[in-house]
């Protein structure tokens, strides 16, 4: 069964190793915003961008929104991070236009099978439990999978802007 947990110390390796699988594109939902490849290689960089983390659920920096990082498992997986999910509480410009309520991407190794529809099947739970009616989740317009992933989830496109496509899902 696909679970979000919180990033840990625990988990760190796997999550490094998870992280690497996307070398060669772009991660959604990792939130390493504002830390180097150098900076999280170190045990030291991993400690402070964790304690961040945390931080971002009621103190994020200066032009974020308050979100919460979960790192994604399966419990027949034990201690293998499969991706990433970012939930975010609030929607600053930006996110309206570009990044929605969630971000989330997945190891190339984890992939095609409904690792990515759990995953955000299980952050739509989350985002109920605070209190949300409504998520806004977006993908590139090539991103053929993920939309697919949205709209089994329930998103219902609202419309295409530049490279992306914003679904909108009502919990």
């Amino acid at each position: 069964m696909i679970t979000l947990v919180e990033p840990s110390e625990q988990l760190r390796d796997s999550w490094r190793e998870s992280r690497d699988e996307f070398r060669d594109s772009h991660i959604h939902g990792y939130s390493i915003f504002g830390f180097t490849e150098e900076e999280l290689a170190t045990d030291d960089g991993f400690d402070r961008w964790l304690a961040q983390q945390r931080r971002n659920l009621t103190d994020p920096p200066e032009g974020y929104v308050p979100s919460a990082l979960y790192w994604i498992v399966d419990d027949e997986e034990p201690g293998r991070v499969l991706g990433s999910l970012n939930l975010r509480f609030a929607l600053n410009d930006f996110l309206r236009e570009q990044g929605g309520h969630i971000g989330y991407g997945v190891r190339a190794s984890a992939r095609r099978r409904g690792v990515a529809t759990a995953a955000l099947m299980a952050s739509l739970d989350k985002a109920r439990e605070r209190g949300m009616d409504r998520v806004l989740v977006t993908c590139e317009t090539t991103n053929v999978a993920s939309a697919r992933t949205i709209e089994r989830c329930g998103g219902v496109l609202e419309d295409v802007r530049g490279d992306k496509r914003r679904y909108w899902i009502t919990l």
